[in-house]
């Protein structure tokens, strides 16, 4: 994973959602519509095949971004759902290591 220090969001970035019926998930962009929304999967809940568009403001943009999905998109426009949900673990278990020994 790379560490980005940029406000806006990029394809490949680990965000946390804020705001609607999914906040407190952590996802993957996985696409730009403008400035002002993006398109984000975690492959377990939301797919690859069914993103979900988000305003950009209902999102906590982190540093992190996957190289894995950003290379499967460059080589061939997709990515698949296993990938996705192998980097929202990652994200996951960097942000929170100690998750597994407490049990949460």
């Amino acid at each position: 994973m790379k560490v980005e220090h940029r406000s806006e969001a990029k394809i490949g970035q680990m965000v946390r959602v804020l705001k609607g019926k999914e906040a407190g998930s952590v996802a993957v962009v996985v696409a730009i519509v403008d400035t002002k929304f993006v398109l984000i999967a975690d492959g377990n809940k939301r797919k690859f095949d069914q993103p979900k568009r988000k305003n950009v403001q209902h999102l906590e943009l982190s540093p992190i971004i996957s190289s894995e999905v950003v290379h499967s998109l460059q080589e061939s426009g997709r990515v698949t759902n296993a990938k996705l949900r192998h980097a929202v673990r990652a994200f996951v278990q960097s942000a929170n290591p100690n998750a597994e020994e407490k049990g949460d």
